[in-house]
């Protein structure tokens, strides 16, 4: 059962991983990208669909990491799970949206 909790919170940290995009783009009043928008995933969503899309992530990621199993800061095991977790996604995230944002550039080009 500890495989499971594992794969929790391996998409507990993407959830909250996810989240911060979105919650610190609604807070500062600008636009963002959310599976809400037109066309989906590419279009921007305003500020307060980013802020209650943010937040559904964070509720996700708590219930994925701290609903399931024993989650704890001291087990190495729990840590690298959710780690890579918000790792890969905030990878594959800065792939996506670099291409809409100029991300994807190499530095001083």
């Amino acid at each position: 059962m500890h495989l499971l909790h594992l794969v929790s919170y391996f998409w507990g940290g993407a959830f909250l991983a996810n989240a911060i995009p979105h919650l610190v783009s609604g807070q500062r009043g600008e636009p963002f990208q959310t599976p809400f928008a037109t066309p989906r995933g590419e279009g921007l969503s305003s500020s307060t669909i980013n802020v209650l899309w943010g937040s559904l992530n964070v509720i996700v990621a708590y219930l994925l990491v701290c609903r399931v199993g024993e989650f704890a800061l001291l087990n190495t095991e729990d840590v690298v799970a959710f780690g890579l977790g918000a790792m890969l996604l905030s990878l594959f995230l800065a792939r996506r949206f670099g291409q809409f944002h100029g991300g994807n550039s190499p530095a001083g080009s």
